[in-house]
């Protein structure tokens, strides 16, 4: 018994130098031999479940608490709840964290960890926020940072907190990365680029101390930030940009398979249905393992969104209703499953059966069915159906809009006047209640109703009086007032001149305007600008002196050439030369000057006096070689002079085309 119990000892020995070296491997051999001894011997049991844990080998931990859970008890609580967090057990994890007898600091953490993993961000700020309050060691800066990230995280939900406003400062990359992703979810984009150029910054500096780190060590933990500054890019319009920065993050193939997936998926949506080939090769990305254990819900179903979408883009139609239906399946609420599958539908001209599914869907969720009858009202209007616009479409703006597409003016007035009527009764003066009223009259004159808008227009006028009486609204409305004169004077001049006597004075209009300010404001056009003032040029006169104004020469107008200025000019000039009464048309029968006729370069003057078969002593005329018989040409082999015609026109079937060479003509307007 001595020798085995020295023998234990030197294996307990074996595994603490084990412990505090790292070698797990070696400290499970020598705990086997332990447990070999004494089975139930808690403290090598749960020595084991250590080890095995930090090997990675999480389900035979899990399989050694099983076992052993009646010996263990709950000693093991958190390593259970561990590994089946690190197995993706996440609400297993959350059961077994509830029903601890004590929540530990350790507990505590991984409950931070589970609750953001299940999306209960609100719940999981709670818990980093009591941890941060009450605890104090090395772990501080981590439980920070983890904060910061549920801030990020609810960000996109709704607006939060800033870490400012918790007290969490921007001293690491990752908290001023995810201070930087808060930013993105409440819209700031500038103040989130710029937080996210600081903390690019940061991880250099802070990387660049350790000798062991590399270049490429480097880059690969700054492809999230790049990833995320390409995102804000995209989002202010900077597609460009934002697609090189992306395809870099793609070529270092970093090993975060949920960065590679969510940058992938960016690339497709700037993509859309152009460069179709690229957006398949990026597709196959967003299908690695484990890409569902790192991504929010919302980021995957995004991700299966637009792999439907590709599959519609690329004529996949049975590929891209199975993504929809089982999206739709997944989320029976959510509107875009079913869109996409109209969409599939209408590209195959089924316009009744996307119309049926749209139906479907607003019948069972009417919480949902505006926006689903708006797309319904289009397919009918795409389709050219008669259709009742008040089962489609609740809206008011979407009524009047369908109303006036089919020129049913009347029925859009009708729409007006029930909501009126409704808002008179139960909100009567509300400011939705004369929003109303007020549009209902522009609607009436922009159609030409003059005298049903002046009705609406006087309902007004006494409402903003009244709302004035009450104390309801600081001042009138002269906007209004204006609009029922300017209608008024339409129709009743003296009603118009009646209502005017209420509009105030030029003076008290006036305001207090910079004119100079405004001249020079951006969109000002056509102001003349003074020039600037010499110095001394408003000194005091001496007595008698009298302004002397200068007197500009004016100049004489030019004359037409060959104008007589003392004759009596023409009359009839200002009309064209068919008009002018003298005007007698070309006189016929004689014949034309031979102009053109002969060699180039000769006058028809001089052409008998040059042509030599006149004489006596020439002989008679004979072709030339080169030229037809007869026929007057340039001399054969010598150069055409002919300008080639500016646009070529294609020649008939059969022939051949030759391009003309262009000659440009040096100096002068235009050119050939």
């Amino acid at each position: 018994m001595a020798t085995g119990g020295a023998s234990v000892a030197s294996l307990w020995t074996e595994v603490n130098r084990c412990g505090q070296n790292g070698d797990y491997t070696r400290a499970l051999k020598a705990l086997t031999k332990i447990l070999h001894e004494n089975r139930d011997d808690v403290t090598a049991l749960h020595c084991k479940i250590v080890c095995l844990t930090q090997n990675g080998s999480f389900k035979e931990a899990l399989n050694v608490m099983n076992t052993h859970s009646k010996v263990l008890g709950s000693e093991v609580v958190f390593e259970k709840a561990y590994c089946e967090y690190r197995l993706n057990r996440v609400e297993s994890s959350l059961k077994t964290i509830e029903a601890a007898a004590e929540q530990t600091d350790k507990l505590k953490e991984l409950y931070g960890q589970v609750l953001y993993r299940l999306e209960r961000y609100s719940e999981c700020k709670s818990v980093y926020t009591d941890l941060i309050r009450n605890s104090q060691d090395e772990y501080e800066e981590e439980r920070k940072t983890n904060l910061a990230a549920v801030l990020a995280a609810m960000s996109q939900c709704f607006p939060v907190w800033t870490n400012e406003d918790l007290g969490l400062p921007d001293s690491t990359y990752e908290l001023c990365y995810n201070t930087a992703c808060a930013l993105i979810g409440q819209g700031q984009l500038t103040e989130a680029f710029n937080k996210l150029q600081q903390a690019e910054e940061l991880c250099r500096v802070s990387l660049a101390d350790d000798s062991d780190v590399t270049e490429e060590d480097i880059e690969s933990e700054l492809a999230v930030i790049h990833s995320q500054m390409a995102y804000v890019m995209q989002l202010q319009g900077r597609t460009e940009e934002a697609l090189q920065l992306y395809n870099q993050v793609i070529k270092l193939k970093p090993s975060d398979v949920g960065l590679l997936a969510v940058t992938a998926n960016n690339i497709i949506t700037i993509n859309k249905d152009q460069n179709v080939f690229d957006s398949k090769k990026k597709v196959k990305l967003t299908n690695a393992e484990g890409v569902e254990y790192k991504l929010a819900r919302k980021q995957l179903q995004a991700i299966d969104l637009n792999k439907a979408l590709l599959a519609m883009y690329t004529n996949q139609a049975d590929q891209c209703r199975k993504l929809s239906s089982n999206l739709q399946s997944q989320n029976p609420g959510q509107p875009r499953p079913v869109l996409i599958q109209v969409a599939q539908l209408c590209r195959e001209k089924q316009h009744s059966r996307a119309i049926e599914l749209l139906q479907e869907f607003s019948d069972q969720h009417p919480e949902r069915a505006s926006g689903i009858k708006l797309v319904m009202a289009q397919l009918y209007l795409v389709q050219g159906t008669d259709m009742d616009y008040s089962l489609i479409a609740q809206d008011i703006s979407a009524l009047v809009t369908m109303y006036s597409h089919e020129e049913d003016i009347d029925g859009a007035i009708d729409v007006f006047k029930q909501a009126i009527e409704h808002y008179q009764s139960q909100q009567p003066g509300s400011a939705a209640h004369l929003a109303l009223v007020r549009e209902a009259a522009n609607f009436k004159l922009k159609y030409g109703r003059k005298k049903e808008a002046i009705s609406d227009l006087e309902q007004l006028w006494n409402l903003i009086c009244y709302c004035f009486s009450r104390n309801r609204q600081n001042t009138n409305d002269i906007h209004t007032l204006a609009q029922l004169i300017s209608a008024y004077s339409l129709v009743d001049t003296d009603k118009a001149k009646s209502l005017s006597k209420h509009l105030p004075s030029a003076d008290a209009m006036s305001f207090n305007v910079d004119v100079d300010e405004l001249e020079n404001s951006h969109g000002a056009t056509n102001v003349r600008k003074k020039a600037a003032k010499v110095p001394g040029e408003n000194l005091p006169k001496e007595q008698g002196q009298v302004d002397i104004k200068k007197k500009r020469k004016k100049k004489k107008g030019k004359l037409p050439k060959n104008c007589d200025p003392k004759a009596t000019p023409d009359p009839e000039r200002w009309l064209t030369m068919r008009e002018r009464s003298y005007y007698r048309g070309k006189k016929k029968g004689k014949k034309k000057e031979q102009i053109g006729k002969g060699t180039q370069g000769a006058t028809a003057g001089a052409s008998a006096e040059l042509d030599a078969s006149k004489t006596a002593s020439s002989p008679p005329n004979s072709p030339r070689p080169g030229s037809a018989s007869g026929s007057s040409s340039a001399p054969a082999g010598g150069s055409s002079n002919v300008v080639p015609p500016r646009q070529q026109k294609p020649a008939a079937s059969g022939a051949t085309r030759k391009k003309v060479p262009q000659k440009k003509k040096k100096g002068g307007k235009g050119g050939w």
